[in-house]
This record gives C-alpha cells, sequence and structure tokens, in this order.
C-alpha cells in the first residue's frame, strides 16, 4: 500500500489542531492579547510545512510503501496528537501555534507543565516530525530538516521563557 493515504490522514488529524488555534487566536486577539515573534512563527510554519511536503516528495520519489516503519511512524504519530490533545486540553482557550500572550495570562502548573518544560515541543511537535519522517521513510529530510527545524524552534522556546518571565505572574 502506498504512503500517501496515511500521509494524507496524519495531514488532516493536524489540521484539525490548526482551526483549534485559529479560533483561539481570534478569541486572545479580540480580548487584547499581544502576539510576539512573530517573523519565527511564520519561519516555524513554513518550516513545519516544508518538513511535511519535503517527506511526502521523498516517500513518493523514492516508491516507498507502508512497511514496518510506517506502521511505527503512525504509532509514533498518534502518541504525539495524543500529546497534543492533553496540552491544548490543558492550556484550553491560551493554545495556539503562535506566541500569544493574554491580559492576566495563566500560569499552568498542572503535572504534565511541572514536570516537563514545553511539553507541546518535547512530546507532540519533535515526535510529530520524526514520525511522518518514519511514514514516508523520508531519511534524507528527517537527517537535515529536523536539525534545521531545531534552529527556529529553540528560537521559540527562549522567546517563550523571555516573554514569560516579562509580561506573566507567577511563571
Amino acid at each position: 500500500m502506498s504512503i500517501v493515504p496515511l500521509f494524507i490522514t496524519a495531514l488532516g488529524v493536524r489540521l484539525v489542531s490548526l482551526f483549534v488555534s485559529l479560533r483561539n487566536e481570534r478569541q486572545l486577539k479580540k480580548a487584547g492579547a499581544v502576539e510576539y515573534g512573530k517573523v519565527n512563527s511564520m519561519i516555524l510554519t513554513l518550516s513545519h510545512i516544508a518538513f511535511y511536503l519535503l517527506c511526502l516528495w521523498e516517500g513518493v520519489q523514492n516508491h516507498r510503501y507502508v512497511n514496518q516503519l510506517s506502521l511505527f511512524g503512525a504509532g509514533l504519530f498518534c502518541f504525539s496528537m495524543l500529546m497534543l490533545y492533553l496540552v491544548i486540553r490543558t492550556l484550553g482557550d491560551v493554545w495556539t501555534i503562535k506566541l500569544i500572550i493574554a491580559n492576566n495570562h495563566p500560569v499552568n502548573k498542572s503535572a504534565l507543565f511541572r514536570y516537563i518544560r514545553h511539553p507541546n515541543y518535547f512530546l507532540n511537535v519533535i515526535p510529530e516530525l520524526v514520525s511522518i519522517a518514519m511514514i514516508c521513510q523520508a531519511w534524507t529530510v528527517l537527517m537535515i530538516g529536523l536539525p534545521l527545524y531545531l534552529i527556529p524552534l529553540g528560537i521559540r522556546i527562549y522567546q517563550e521563557e523571555t516573554i514569560m518571565k516579562r509580561y506573566v505572574k507567577g511563571f
């Protein structure tokens, strides 16, 4: 079986979270929240899209079919989406893919955030990208693209830490 249906399913699941983010972003900005790190957010978004598309391209170009690695990747993708669901559920209306700080932004002190700094990045985003590469068996994209992706992700984490310390009480 081709990797394309599995890839499209994963992409569709991920797009659902984009709609949640857009809804939350509109509500936050309407209530006066401020967005920070706009350029880096755009770079991260474009990097995420490029990673997905390049994985698909590499997999199709190399005539990859679903195998045990693809199925393991699908399982890892399910794990990453479960983690994303937990992060979204825990953060509620303040979760977005952008760095948006609300007025009186709440500090989440749940177990997920107490024990894992930035669970959205370390339990969702990175495993998600690895899983997409595994589904498509896109080893070149994984070896080159993931380290490149980690640059704007590291910048995002630094920006998030800096902004939260500056503007959010109790962080």
